[in-house]
């Protein structure tokens, strides 16, 4: 198994989204966009990846071959991230945010199915792998935090189309993996989707992202607000992340004993805690500090007990449409969804609300996961 260049993929492509979601929507605010059309933006990176993956991985079912599409999704990124530069008002940029987001969003589940095919059944050990993607989002944050107090905000755009470069050049690295062979009769994908505990997973999915909106998009701006700085606010995310590194190293022993079902409920509840917590008491440091360990929970095992469901779910030739199927439906339709009316609600009812509003998103995806995800999980 290539594991660092499997891990050096995941360190290139999460730094991207260290530098991307914590603090576009302080760039989206320089260049004067309003609440309402910064909640529309981040909503257009987020419905490219419901289509996008689905399409690229429909492409690499039936052809098989997973690396080139990673490869040609992470060059068109890069070259059409260049745009970002030139586009000048909202549609303009709506439309490069749009493209650049459809290629980008395209190369992380074709990229999960290839470890997954190389861990075959050591897929608890996934997390040792996919902290190396933690550790680059730590870095980029705790980067930029520190230059946005020193410089203006174009440093942003021209860090992520720095590391765009990077998950290109690590996607050359990376050598062909097809998935294993399954020799149970697996049906069509409609088979497996009609499934009422597959609809609850990806339902659970999907509110799950929803609640984490708000946060991705206006967390950053929330913060400032309240008197903290740029290099202060970077080093909250960086918090948050560091303690879902710490999770990834125990994950494989966590999902052992407990299973993926109630490691994935236990996550749903403290992301109810957090969200409660930071739109009531976004003064009281101590608060937010603890708030942003929780992410260990809110990303870290949520994210690792739902890779591992897909893979429970999804087998064989299913294998690439089902990391699609979790990617498009969690971070593309609840993202969307969730960051469009984030959006909206920080106008209307305000911050604070508006993260109690996600509290409760969280709250019915415990009841779904709860009531039919399947106990032969745990």
């Amino acid at each position: 198994m290539p594991y660092w260049r499997l891990s050096g993929f995941y360190l290139f492509y999460f730094a991207s989204l260290g530098a991307l979601l914590p603090f576009w929507g302080v760039y989206l605010k320089d260049r004067g966009f309003s609440s309402a059309e910064i909640g529309e933006l981040m909503a257009v990176i987020m419905v490219s990846k419901l289509v996008a993956p689905n399409i690229w991985g429909w492409i690499a079912d039936h052809t098989g071959q997973r690396m080139p599409i990673v490869r040609i999704a992470s060059l068109l990124s890069l070259m059409i991230f260049v745009g970002v530069f030139y586009a000048e008002g909202f549609w303009t940029l709506a439309l490069v945010m749009m493209l650049f987001s459809f290629f980008w969003n395209a190369s992380l589940p074709q990229f999960e199915a290839v470890t997954m095919s190389y861990l075959g059944e050591r897929i608890k050990h996934y997390s040792r792998i996919r902290l190396w993607g933690s550790i680059g989002f730590i870095l980029a944050v705790s980067a930029l935090g520190f230059l946005l107090d020193r410089m203006s905000v174009e440093v942003i755009p021209q860090l992520v189309l720095l590391l765009y470069l990077g998950i290109w050049l690590s996607s050359l690295l990376v050598p062909e993996r097809g998935a294993a062979p399954h020799h149970e009769a697996q049906g069509s994908i409609l088979t497996v989707l009609k499934r009422p505990a597959v609809i609850a997973y990806l339902a659970a999915c999907f509110l799950m992202q929803a609640s984490h909106s708000a946060y991705y998009a206006f967390y950053s701006i929330y913060m400032e607000e309240h008197g903290y700085s740029s290099t202060f606010v970077g080093q909250m995310w960086s918090l948050g992340v560091v303690a879902e590194v710490l999770i990834f190293l125990v994950m494989h022993r966590l999902l052992q004993r407990w299973g993926a079902r109630k490691v994935l409920i236990a996550s749903l509840l403290i992301a109810v805690l957090r969200w409660l917590l930071i739109g009531a008491a976004p003064d009281q440091l101590w608060i937010m500090l603890f708030a942003q360990i929780l992410h260990a929970a809110t990303f870290g095992t949520f994210h690792a007990a739902a890779i591992h469901l897909v893979h429970h779910y999804f087998v064989g030739k299913h294998q690439g449409r089902g990391q699609a199927l979790y990617s498009s439906i969690s971070f593309g339709a609840g993202g969307a969804v969730g960051s469009l009316l984030s959006g909206y609600l920080w106008s209307g009812i305000g911050p604070g609300p508006t993260f109690w509003v996600a509290a409760g998103y969280a709250a019915l995806a415990v009841v779904i996961a709860w009531r039919w995800i399947d106990r032969e999980t745990d």
